[in-house]
């Protein structure tokens, strides 16, 4: 049986029907002090669990690599990318706005944009190319925002976006996760307190709140569902505690669902760019050539031959998500509606093995384990020992395949669930739920 709860093992093939290791791209860097762990450390284990870039002495250089002796207490855990993982017993979650922009609650207030100061970005003629990106870039970096955190047991460094004029800000939740206190370092130097609003853990997203009479600059969201691969991007951020750093990039590729592994978030529809993510962008801005807002990154691959960040190869959180939830989140304090397509099943892969030792009539697909009282499923009529191998007219091999087709379908869309029960041959039609805010 799948167990959900399960260290996902790392494989050394990036592909999408295999798993890859990942790490938050927060982590220690060489001038941390080993001594002192992190708060999410997994004892006896020879991957630490994720953490963040411990702040650096004043005077240290920052070392362009990192130690070659292996992983450091609080260090980052390897991470796995998944087609998905099971959360408990809501599970198969598709985003609400799928591939065609972000749809709100209607009682959900909209971010409020800033008046100051922002950089006219030319249009791209194609000569123009340097010009351009530093237009950008001068719009984009004074939203961009340096994220010091105290622990429990240390500090740490991350990176956050000015996504509102009244000081609201966007990072990732591994950032402040923990946080005792918050402080905020403005791209003109002001250091100011920060007030957590609330956190989305499922989507790795957290807002805080700073207070200045300042005219502040405001990031400007674009639709990441209009985003094609080769487009190129920019990340702005704190990779490795140097602040205010812009490297560039194309996005790689569209519509990847990564996981942050075993407790962690799940991410459909990430970006994948070759950008140099490193640890501390975390929370930082992923922008178009017009200096829109398309991504906040938050995860890089793992080599896993080598247990190495695998070069040009990370994933942001699409800013239609991120305009998705983060007003609901400045409204309430937390996520209300999830956005999240519920299937309402736990499940396991069909292979050679189970289908002889289940005497199942394939040996492919998802085996359902469990239905959930009351779920979308149970409604329709699945049942425990169903073999699901097809939804609408996308095949399912296996539960990767079966995430890869409900991955983009929205709560109330109705789908061709085809099963195998016993050797019948079925089709249901399943109305989807939507996943409740921390399922």
């Amino acid at each position: 049986m799948f167990d959900p709860y399960a260290d996902n093992e790392a494989s050394p093939y990036v592909d999408s029907k295999r798993t890859v290791a990942f790490r938050s791209i927060q982590e220690q860097v060489p001038w941390s002090n080993s001594s002192v762990p992190d708060q999410r450390s997994v004892p006896n284990s020879p991957m630490p669990a994720p953490g963040r870039i411990p702040s650096p002495p004043p005077t240290s250089p920052v070392p362009s690599r990192r130690r070659s002796g292996g992983l450091r207490t609080g260090a980052i855990i390897a991470l796995t990318l998944v087609l998905l993982i099971v959360f408990g017993v809501g599970l198969f979650a598709g985003w609400q706005f799928g591939r065609s922009g972000s749809t709100l609650n209607s009682n959900v207030g909209q971010l409020q944009p800033g008046s100051g100061g922002v950089a006219i970005v030319p249009p791209l003629t194609g000569k123009n190319q340097d010009t351009v990106r530093e237009a950008v870039i001068a719009k984009v970096r004074p939203a961009a925002v340096e994220v010091n955190v105290t622990l429990g047991n240390g500090a740490g460094i991350g990176s956050g976006v000015i996504i509102d004029r009244r000081g609201y800000i966007v990072t990732s939740n591994h950032v402040v996760n923990g946080a005792q206190s918050i402080n905020v370092v403005l791209f003109d130097g002001t250091k100011l307190t920060a007030q957590l609003v609330g956190t989305d853990p499922a989507d790795d997203l957290a807002i805080v709140k700073i207070n200045t009479s300042k005219n502040l600059a405001v990031a400007t969201l674009a639709d990441s569902s209009k985003l094609q691969v080769g487009q190129e991007v920019l990340a702005i951020g704190n990779p490795l505690g140097i602040t205010q750093t812009v490297t560039n990039g194309i996005v790689s590729a569209l519509g990847r669902t990564v996981s942050e592994g075993q407790g962690g978030a799940t991410i459909p529809d990430a970006i994948q760019t070759d950008a140099p993510i490193n640890p501390g962008n975390s929370g930082g801005a992923l922008v178009d050539l017009q200096g829109n807002l398309v991504g906040i990154p938050t995860l890089t691959a793992i080599d896993p031959e080598f247990n190495t960040p695998a070069s040009g190869v990370g994933f942001a959180i699409p800013s239609n998500r991120v305009n998705f939830i983060v007003p609901q989140i400045i409204a309430n304090g937390s996520v209300t509606h999830t956005g999240r397509a519920e299937l309402g099943v736990q499940i396991t892969d069909v292979g050679p093995t189970l289908a002889a030792q289940d005497n199942l009539s394939v040996d492919h697909g998802a085996l359902i384990v469990s239905v959930v009282s009351g779920s979308a499923a149970s409604s329709a009529g699945l049942q425990a020992g169903d073999v699901i191998v097809q939804i609408g007219n996308t095949a399912v091999n296996d539960v990767s395949s079966l995430s890869d087709a409900l991955a983009t379908k929205n709560p109330g869309e109705t789908v061709a669930v085809h099963i195998y029960r016993g050797s019948q041959q079925l089709t249901i039609n399943v109305k989807l739920g939507e996943l409740q805010a921390g399922g």
